[in-house]
């Protein structure tokens, strides 16, 4: 399945050198990490797929990490962030870092299923974006 969705405008080297300093806060280095933008369809394809998941999401992480060196591929609907982004009263371009690094986050092992650990995540979220 093709999919026509348009990439977000990033300033790349700035991205990276972000994501490698929230790594370096959990201890990791970065490898090799994708970032897939997609649309609803896409990423509820995904779930499906991979998770066996019938329902929408902003971000489906998979984990490659190897020792202390983060890997993964991070799928993120586009359209989805831009809803969420609209629902909390914020620019779609904070919405986009925090779903990011929300990623990334897993990748270091976070976890978000019980309400524990999701206000866990938010709260490193908002660390991370802080360093922004």
């Amino acid at each position: 399945m093709a999919d026509s969705i348009e990439m977000p405008a990033l300033d790349e080297r700035k991205v990276t050198r972000w994501i490698r300093s929230v790594a370096a806060d959990y201890n990791f280095a970065v490898g090799n990490i994708n970032y897939i933008f997609c649309s609803d369809e896409r990423e509820l394809e995904v779930n499906r797929q991979f998770l066996g998941h019938d329902y929408y999401t902003d971000v489906i992480t998979f984990d490659y990490t190897s020792g202390k060196t983060l890997n993964g591929d991070i799928f993120i609907s586009l359209e989805t962030v831009r809803s969420n982004a609209e629902m909390v009263g914020a620019p779609f371009e904070e919405e986009l870092r925090r779903i990011i690094i929300h990623g990334i986050l897993h990748l270091t092992g976070q976890g978000d299923k019980t309400p524990e650990t999701k206000a866990q995540m938010t709260a490193k979220e908002e660390k991370a974006l802080a360093k922004w």
